[in-house]
Protein backbone atom coordinates (compact mmCIF):
# COMPACT_ATOMS: atom_id res chain seq x y z
CA UNK A 1 0.00 0.00 0.00
CA UNK A 2 1.28 3.49 -0.84
CA UNK A 3 2.40 5.70 2.01
CA UNK A 4 0.10 8.57 2.92
CA UNK A 5 1.44 12.09 3.62
CA UNK A 6 0.80 11.45 7.34
CA UNK A 7 2.86 8.25 7.29
CA UNK A 8 5.65 9.86 5.27
CA UNK A 9 7.00 11.80 8.27
CA UNK A 10 8.13 8.53 9.90
CA UNK A 11 11.70 7.52 9.15
CA UNK A 12 11.96 4.97 6.37
CA UNK A 13 14.43 2.10 6.68
CA UNK A 14 17.85 3.22 5.49
CA UNK A 15 21.46 2.19 5.09
CA UNK A 16 24.19 4.40 6.59
CA UNK A 17 27.86 4.60 5.65
CA UNK A 18 30.30 6.95 7.40
CA UNK A 19 33.65 7.90 5.90
CA UNK A 20 35.19 8.85 9.25
CA UNK A 21 34.57 9.42 12.94
CA UNK A 22 32.13 12.08 14.11
CA UNK A 23 30.71 13.10 10.71
CA UNK A 24 30.08 16.83 10.27
CA UNK A 25 28.22 16.53 6.95
CA UNK A 26 25.51 14.29 5.52
CA UNK A 27 24.53 13.18 2.02
CA UNK A 28 21.01 11.72 1.75
CA UNK A 29 21.02 9.75 -1.52
CA UNK A 30 17.81 8.41 -3.07
CA UNK A 31 17.78 5.40 -5.40
CA UNK A 32 15.76 4.90 -8.57
CA UNK A 33 12.61 2.92 -9.33
CA UNK A 34 12.80 -0.76 -8.41
CA UNK A 35 16.14 -0.45 -6.61
CA UNK A 36 16.90 0.06 -2.91
CA UNK A 37 19.31 1.89 -0.66
CA UNK A 38 22.10 -0.59 -1.39
CA UNK A 39 22.21 0.54 -5.03
CA UNK A 40 24.66 3.41 -4.47
CA UNK A 41 26.47 2.09 -1.41
CA UNK A 42 29.47 0.88 -3.49
CA UNK A 43 30.04 4.39 -4.81
CA UNK A 44 31.11 5.78 -1.42
CA UNK A 45 34.67 4.35 -1.51
CA UNK A 46 34.89 5.10 -5.24
CA UNK A 47 34.47 8.81 -4.48
CA UNK A 48 37.90 8.69 -2.83
CA UNK A 49 37.07 11.59 -0.54
CA UNK A 50 40.01 13.05 1.41
CA UNK A 51 40.71 11.56 4.82
CA UNK A 52 39.94 14.99 6.28
CA UNK A 53 36.29 14.61 5.26
CA UNK A 54 33.98 12.78 7.61
CA UNK A 55 30.65 12.37 5.86
CA UNK A 56 27.61 10.30 6.73
CA UNK A 57 25.90 8.85 3.64
CA UNK A 58 22.29 7.84 4.16
CA UNK A 59 20.61 5.63 1.57
CA UNK A 60 16.88 5.33 2.35
CA UNK A 61 14.81 2.44 1.02
CA UNK A 62 11.65 3.51 -0.83
CA UNK A 63 8.33 1.91 0.17
CA UNK A 64 6.94 -1.02 -1.82
CA UNK A 65 4.00 0.23 -3.92
CA UNK A 66 2.16 -0.79 -7.13
CA UNK A 67 3.57 1.00 -10.19
CA UNK A 68 1.08 1.67 -12.98
CA UNK A 69 3.53 1.68 -15.91
CA UNK A 70 4.79 -1.73 -14.78
CA UNK A 71 1.35 -3.29 -14.84
CA UNK A 72 0.68 -2.54 -11.19
CA UNK A 73 3.60 -4.71 -10.07
CA UNK A 74 4.63 -3.93 -6.50
CA UNK A 75 8.21 -2.68 -6.22
CA UNK A 76 10.29 -0.10 -4.36
CA UNK A 77 9.14 3.30 -5.61
CA UNK A 78 9.02 6.86 -4.33
CA UNK A 79 5.76 7.49 -6.21
CA UNK A 80 3.60 5.98 -8.93
CA UNK A 81 4.35 6.71 -12.59
CA UNK A 82 1.07 6.82 -14.45
CA UNK A 83 2.20 7.09 -18.08
CA UNK A 84 5.42 6.23 -19.90
CA UNK A 85 5.64 9.57 -21.69
CA UNK A 86 8.46 12.05 -22.09
CA UNK A 87 6.93 14.44 -19.58
CA UNK A 88 6.39 11.67 -17.04
CA UNK A 89 2.86 11.93 -15.66
CA UNK A 90 3.33 11.05 -11.99
CA UNK A 91 1.43 10.76 -8.73
CA UNK A 92 2.38 14.22 -7.44
CA UNK A 93 0.83 13.89 -3.95
CA UNK A 94 2.82 10.71 -3.33
CA UNK A 95 6.00 12.34 -4.67
CA UNK A 96 5.43 15.21 -2.25
CA UNK A 97 4.85 12.70 0.58
CA UNK A 98 8.18 11.05 -0.25
CA UNK A 99 9.85 14.46 -0.10
CA UNK A 100 8.36 14.85 3.38
CA UNK A 101 9.87 11.48 4.28
CA UNK A 102 13.28 12.87 3.32
CA UNK A 103 12.57 16.00 5.36
CA UNK A 104 12.34 13.66 8.33
CA UNK A 105 15.88 12.42 7.65
CA UNK A 106 17.10 16.02 7.44
CA UNK A 107 15.51 16.82 10.77
CA UNK A 108 17.07 13.71 12.31
CA UNK A 109 20.49 14.83 11.06
CA UNK A 110 19.91 18.26 12.56
CA UNK A 111 19.18 16.55 15.89
CA UNK A 112 22.49 14.71 15.52
CA UNK A 113 24.30 18.05 15.34
CA UNK A 114 24.72 18.42 11.56
CA UNK A 115 24.31 22.01 10.33
CA UNK A 116 21.62 22.18 7.64
CA UNK A 117 24.15 23.89 5.34
CA UNK A 118 26.17 20.67 5.44
CA UNK A 119 23.31 18.41 4.39
CA UNK A 120 23.11 17.46 0.73
CA UNK A 121 20.09 15.82 -0.90
CA UNK A 122 20.91 13.61 -3.89
CA UNK A 123 18.86 11.36 -6.11
CA UNK A 124 19.09 9.14 -9.16
CA UNK A 125 16.23 8.87 -11.66
CA UNK A 126 12.94 8.70 -9.71
CA UNK A 127 14.86 9.52 -6.54
CA UNK A 128 16.17 12.65 -8.24
CA UNK A 129 12.63 13.91 -8.85
CA UNK A 130 12.00 13.60 -5.11
CA UNK A 131 15.33 15.30 -4.37
CA UNK A 132 14.32 18.33 -6.48
CA UNK A 133 11.04 18.67 -4.58
CA UNK A 134 12.60 18.14 -1.16
CA UNK A 135 15.62 20.43 -1.49
CA UNK A 136 13.99 23.34 -3.29
CA UNK A 137 11.08 23.61 -0.86
CA UNK A 138 13.03 22.94 2.35
CA UNK A 139 12.64 25.76 4.89
CA UNK A 140 16.26 25.74 6.09
CA UNK A 141 19.28 26.40 3.84
CA UNK A 142 20.84 23.14 2.68
CA UNK A 143 24.33 22.32 1.50
CA UNK A 144 23.40 21.25 -2.02
CA UNK A 145 21.24 19.27 -4.42
CA UNK A 146 22.55 16.54 -6.70
CA UNK A 147 20.22 15.35 -9.50
CA UNK A 148 21.45 12.34 -11.49
CA UNK A 149 19.81 11.02 -14.67
CA UNK A 150 16.50 12.48 -13.59
CA UNK A 151 13.77 15.01 -14.36
CA UNK A 152 12.07 17.87 -12.53
CA UNK A 153 8.60 16.37 -12.17
CA UNK A 154 7.21 19.11 -9.91
CA UNK A 155 8.76 22.17 -11.53
CA UNK A 156 5.31 23.77 -11.93
CA UNK A 157 4.04 22.96 -8.44
CA UNK A 158 7.00 23.02 -6.04
CA UNK A 159 6.74 25.72 -3.37
CA UNK A 160 10.26 27.05 -3.61
CA UNK A 161 11.93 28.22 -0.40
CA UNK A 162 13.76 31.55 -0.29
CA UNK A 163 16.27 29.90 2.05
CA UNK A 164 17.51 27.70 -0.80
CA UNK A 165 17.45 30.19 -3.67
CA UNK A 166 21.27 30.11 -3.79
CA UNK A 167 21.46 26.33 -3.33
CA UNK A 168 24.44 24.69 -5.09
CA UNK A 169 22.99 22.29 -7.66
CA UNK A 170 24.75 19.62 -9.73
CA UNK A 171 22.80 17.98 -12.55
CA UNK A 172 24.33 15.01 -14.41
CA UNK A 173 22.88 12.99 -17.29
CA UNK A 174 23.86 10.36 -19.84
CA UNK A 175 23.43 11.49 -23.44
CA UNK A 176 22.33 7.98 -24.50
CA UNK A 177 19.80 7.49 -21.70
CA UNK A 178 16.81 5.48 -23.04
CA UNK A 179 14.90 5.56 -19.75
CA UNK A 180 14.99 9.27 -18.85
CA UNK A 181 15.97 11.06 -22.08
CA UNK A 182 18.70 13.65 -21.70
CA UNK A 183 16.33 16.34 -22.95
CA UNK A 184 14.54 16.07 -19.59
CA UNK A 185 17.79 16.86 -17.80
CA UNK A 186 18.26 19.93 -19.99
CA UNK A 187 14.67 21.00 -19.40
CA UNK A 188 15.24 20.78 -15.65
CA UNK A 189 18.34 22.95 -15.91
CA UNK A 190 16.43 25.48 -18.02
CA UNK A 191 13.59 25.61 -15.47
CA UNK A 192 16.06 26.07 -12.63
CA UNK A 193 17.89 28.84 -14.46
CA UNK A 194 14.65 30.64 -15.30
CA UNK A 195 13.82 30.64 -11.60
CA UNK A 196 17.11 32.21 -10.55
CA UNK A 197 19.19 29.13 -9.66
CA UNK A 198 22.68 28.53 -11.01
CA UNK A 199 22.90 24.77 -11.67
CA UNK A 200 26.01 23.04 -13.00
CA UNK A 201 25.19 20.65 -15.84
CA UNK A 202 27.40 17.75 -16.91
CA UNK A 203 26.71 15.06 -19.51
CA UNK A 204 28.45 11.75 -20.13
CA UNK A 205 28.56 9.16 -22.94
CA UNK A 206 26.44 6.60 -21.08
CA UNK A 207 22.91 5.27 -20.78
CA UNK A 208 20.78 5.26 -17.58
CA UNK A 209 23.66 4.68 -15.21
CA UNK A 210 26.66 6.20 -13.48
CA UNK A 211 30.20 6.02 -14.85
CA UNK A 212 33.72 6.67 -13.55
CA UNK A 213 33.89 10.18 -14.99
CA UNK A 214 30.62 11.13 -13.30
CA UNK A 215 31.82 9.72 -9.97
CA UNK A 216 34.92 11.90 -10.28
CA UNK A 217 32.71 14.94 -10.93
CA UNK A 218 30.52 14.11 -7.93
CA UNK A 219 33.56 13.76 -5.68
CA UNK A 220 35.00 17.12 -6.75
CA UNK A 221 31.61 18.81 -6.33
CA UNK A 222 31.09 17.37 -2.85
CA UNK A 223 34.52 18.57 -1.79
CA UNK A 224 33.79 22.02 -3.22
CA UNK A 225 30.38 22.55 -1.61
CA UNK A 226 31.48 21.10 1.71
CA UNK A 227 34.49 23.38 1.79
CA UNK A 228 37.19 20.77 1.33
CA UNK A 229 39.92 20.74 -1.32
CA UNK A 230 42.11 17.80 -2.28
CA UNK A 231 45.73 17.83 -1.18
Amino acid sequence: MASSPEQATKLLPALEVETGDQPDATVIWLHGLGADGHDFEPIVPELQLPASMSVRFIFPHAPQIPVTINGGFVMPAWYDILEMSIDRKVDTPLLEASASAIDAFIERERSRGIDSRRIIVAGFSQGGAVAYECALRHAEPLGGLMALSTYFATQKTVKRSVANQALPILVCHGVMDPVVPEVLGRQAVMALTENGYSPEYQTYPMEHSVNAAEIKTISAWLQKVLGVTSA
